[in-house]
């Protein structure tokens, strides 16, 4: 595929006034306005990156939104814009050998989602090269600071300068004129897509919400990151970035709550007929009038016959336990199938309870509700049906509270990103709020509405803006997000750029075989 799109804008007669200005190379007017693109630079993680479809390969790595940015500004002065080298890709798979697996595609034939066959050909050889586009996948805010952070990140591995060096400092040696900057959503993605909390069992319960934590040396892979030290981390970034001159845009962190990682599977994903046709479908039923009683309504009673979808049982670290409570009453019902597993229901449905629309139950759940890989062989029959008696594990879904812990450390990020963007005098794209439009449709300017309902079936494939992962674009979207970075350049610098034509954009990858 062409790395670098070239269109013309076709204008209807009658929307002449209106239209969009896509790039037109025939009488096209443009300017950098105050802005200088002579050296770009973009720093950030996956989002920066061209992450899509569960990694970075060759072909999608061109779809960057920060290359896509690069070709606008080349009309206008802009220099020559390096990525990190993906030519070792060769067969465009992504992933990075014994590290990391392929990127995922829609097999047609048996239609799923899958790694595309066959084995990664990236390696982690240095290229000990800074590039302009320093987005790292998996890098937090305080990570780009860090010395020495390609020991722990094999994407930096593979272009870090130094043993030493920084992704900033990196960055910076580019000695840029205008930069973007989008960190801050591993701070708090990596938190909610692993729902929020440590494996069942661990005492004391664990939700990695660091936020009275000002030490993110002490943090784990899943925590929160401090605001505090967001702002600080943040600042010295926005400081650094603008230290020769430069001029830029920051982005804000996207809500969880707009992504198909967290709205694909529904909370109540189990139809009455999925419970029906289970051979022991009478036991289920008596076992949730047991838990109904057991656990004073926390579980009410199933019901197969009003043709509305059952929600997901779920445990929730929140809750306080009824383990004791559930054994006294398991002891004392009478019934031998409940009388012999009393502790073990007890310890099963102890901090159990069904979900509310409330709760987000992540994508990857999808893989272990459906049969046959709906059942837990750590639990005996028939409490091991993942979601209907096998209560899903905390890691498989964010409920409301963790939600909201979500929810309060992204408003106060984005509430810093903002305040350091005013006080340095450089533009905010709010990508928070362009992401949460996705949840009732973002229309654009060609007139064509984009949406977040996740694989729908053809009639929406078109138009979902995301890669099969579920949390970053796909290349359709890169040219979306592109787009509202140019807008906020042509606003805030008095720039004149052309957009994208996202449509024009690949979207979701479908191969007929694997």
């Amino acid at each position: 595929m062409k790395n670098k799109f070239i269109y013309l804008a076709i204008i209807a007669a009658g929307f002449a006034s209106c239209e969009p200005e896509f790039e037109n190379t025939v009488d096209a007017n443009y300017t950098a306005g105050d802005a200088d693109f002579t050296t770009y630079v973009a720093v950030g993680n996956s989002l920066t990156a061209g992450y899509m479809d569960g990694t970075v390969s060759r072909v999608g790595q061109t779809y960057s939104f920060p290359n896509l940015l690069a070709q606008q500004f080349a009309l206008v002065g802009g220099g020559a814009f390096t990525q990190p080298s993906y030519a070792e890709d060769v067969n465009n798979l992504g992933g990075i050998q014994g590290l990391t697996g392929t990127r995922l595609v829609i097999n047609a034939s048996v239609g799923g989602v899958q790694p595309i066959a066959g084995t990664p050909t990236i390696t982690l050889t240095p290229q000990a090269t800074a590039y302009n586009n320093m987005g790292v996948p998996g890098a937090k805010s305080f990570h780009l600071t860090f010395p020495g952070y390609g020991a722990l990140n094999p994407y930096f591995t593979r272009h870090a300068t130094s043993p030493t060096a920084t992704v900033l400092g990196d960055a910076m040696s580019k000695v840029p004129t205008f930069f973007t900057n989008w960190i801050g959503a591993n701070d708090v993605l990596a938190y909610a897509t692993s729902g929020g909390a440590q494996a069942d069992g661990v005492t004391p319960a664990a939700d990695h919400n660091s936020t009275g934590n000002m030490n993110p040396a002490t943090y784990g892979m899943n925590d929160i990151t401090n605001s505090n030290v967001f702002a600080s981390v943040y600042s010295t970034i926005v400081t650094t970035l603008t230290s020769g001159g430069a001029k830029g845009v920051v982005a804000t962190v996207p809500s969880v709550t707009s992504i198909p990682y967290f709205t694909t599977v529904k909370y109540n994903a189990i139809s009455d007929a999925a419970i029906a046709s289970n051979p022991q479908a009478s036991l289920l039923v008596q076992l949730y009038g047991f838990l109904s009683v057991a656990t004073n309504g926390r579980i009410t009673p199933l019901n197969l016959t009003d043709g509305v979808n059952n929600a997901l049982l779920i445990n929730d670290s929140d809750l306080t336990s009824l383990s004791a409570q559930i054994t006294a009453y398991a002891n004392a019902s009478g019934n031998p199938l409940l009388v012999s597993n009393a502790n073990a229901l007890g310890a099963i449905y102890g901090k159990s309870r069904l979900a509310t629309a409330e709760d987000l139950v992540v994508l990857t759940a999808s893989g272990i509700l459906l049969p046959p890989n709906n059942v837990n062989a750590s639990l005996p029959a028939p409490f091991n049906l993942n979601g209907i008696t096998a209560p899903l594990a905390n890691k498989w879904v964010l409920t409301a509270n963790e939600k909201a812990k979500v929810a309060n450390a992204t408003a106060a990020y984005n509430a810093a990103i903002v305040s350091i963007a005013n006080a340095n005098d450089i533009a905010v794209a709010d990508m928070n709020a362009i992401m949460n439009q996705l949840v009732t449709g973002l229309r654009i300017e060609t007139g064509q509405l984009y949406t977040a309902n996740y694989f729908s079936g053809s009639a929406t494939e078109g138009v979902v803006l995301f890669s099969l992962d579920g949390v970053h674009p796909n290349a359709r979207g890169y040219a979306v997000i592109a787009n509202e970075v140019i807008k906020v350049i042509n606003e805030f610098y008095n720039a004149n750029l052309p957009l994208h034509n996202p449509s024009y954009f690949p979207g979701i990858n479908i191969v007929s075989s694997n």
